[in-house]
């Protein structure tokens, strides 16, 4: 079975205030009798479901094409969590096991895509350094940040950096039932960007 935990991408999607949303220029268009569609897309790369890239928080650091693509692909874990907006997980948040390299956590605070709410829940730099001990490599969320939105310092960010553990930002993980998955996220590769849209989706069942 496949989970498709991308939000859709239109003019409506919400991006982080003063980012760029998306935008379309129709060039030419089959339906004014061309001979075929072609259009521009604008928007920020931190857009819809995205991987940030160290550079986006780390003077120096990898950028989005210099990231291992294995990051982004391969055995998951969705942990699902019960907690408040503009609450910061912490270690005794999650409940049960971490037995996969790749984390995504629902916390299930920023349910529409299309509206931009900013008391979204995040992630405590303890939590990062736990996730860390016990080998994980890629943490997921589904809020457009793995920090509090009037976060300035960015701790998680940070922790992550010092971890070397790689930011999915933007997922769609409403309904998606805990357990484990196959994460196939794959970032483009963009040459000195910060981050890249990615077309998340989880693979379970015995094809895994």
């Amino acid at each position: 079975m496949i989970y498709d935990i991308s939000p859709p991408i239109s003019e409506r999607t919400a991006v982080w205030p003063g980012d760029t949303p998306p935008t379309r220029q129709v060039l030419s268009d089959m339906a004014r009798g061309e001979n075929i569609t072609l259009s521009t897309l604008r928007a920020t790369v931190h857009l819809g479901a995205h991987a940030d890239a160290p550079s986006h928080y780390g003077g120096g650091a990898p950028t989005i094409d210099q990231r291992r693509v294995e990051m982004y692909l391969g055995p998951c874990q969705v942990v699902r969590v019960r907690v408040d907006r503009k609450h910061c997980l912490r270690p005794r948040d999650l409940v049960g096991p971490i037995n996969r390299e790749r984390v995504l956590i629902a916390t299930g605070t920023f349910p529409d895509p299309e509206h931009f709410n900013d008391d979204f829940a995040s992630l405590t730099p303890a939590l990062v350094d736990w996730l860390h001990a016990r080998g994980v490599r890629l943490i997921g969320i589904d809020t457009p940040s793995v920090d509090p939105f009037d976060s300035a310092d960015l701790p998680a960010h940070r922790a992550c950096l010092a971890h070397d553990i790689a930011i999915l930002e933007g997922l769609a993980l409403a309904g998606i039932p805990a357990g484990d998955y196959e994460l196939i996220a794959l970032p483009l590769k963009l040459v000195g960007f910060d981050a890249s849209p990615v077309r998340a989706v989880l693979r379970s069942g015995p094809e895994r």
